[in-house]
Parts: structure tokens; C-alpha cells; sequence
């Protein structure tokens, strides 16, 4: 009986062990990741990211839309206007609680 408990007890120590060294491999994976030089194709994404990000902020909201982009916005908008109420449906709702 106290030979059982010990055992069962003995693969539960196991089972934590093994997730909290599974967890920590993975983090440690990323950060080692993080620390060594990107592969060019990586760099690349990243940049042409980055470069996106800064055109964005200085249009003020999407790159290189045309007309047809801003009307269909528009139409979506409107629809959603019509079926959700008032309100302005470009920014995230403002809760608060009593």
C-alpha cells in the first residue's frame, strides 16, 4: 500500500518534471533565437514589414489603396452602420462599468 502511494507519487513528481523541463527548453529555444543573426529571407520579411509600418503611419491608414479599396470600405461600413446601430465602427468600443 505505502509502496503504491509511492510510486504514484514518484510519477507525479515525474510528469511535473518533465512539462516544467519541456517549458523551459522552449523558452530557452526562443531565446536563443532571438540572439543569432536572422536567415536573409527572414531580414527581408522583417524589413519590408517595418517598411510598410513607417509608409502606413505617414498615409494616415492603408498603402497604395485605390478608389475601389475606399468604396468598398465604405459600403462595408455602411452595412454595418445599418445593421449594428450608431456609433463610429473604426475604433474599438469604449466599456464602463459601474
Amino acid at each position: 500500500m505505502i509502496l503504491r502511494q509511492i510510486l504514484h507519487l514518484s510519477s507525479l513528481f515525474c510528469s511535473t518534471v518533465s512539462v516544467h523541463l519541456r517549458r523551459n527548453i522552449g523558452l530557452s529555444a526562443i531565446v536563443f533565437n532571438k540572439t543569432k543573426e536572422l536567415d536573409p529571407v527572414q531580414k527581408l520579411f522583417l524589413d519590408k514589414i517595418r517598411e510598410y509600418n513607417t509608409k502606413s503611419k505617414q498615409a494616415g491608414g492603408p498603402v497604395d489603396a485605390g478608389p475601389e479599396f475606399q468604396k468598398d470600405m465604405n459600403e462595408s461600413l455602411a452595412r454595418l452602420q445599418r445593421a449594428y446601430g450608431e456609433g463610429d465602427l473604426t475604433k474599438f468600443p469604449e466599456f464602463k462599468f459601474e
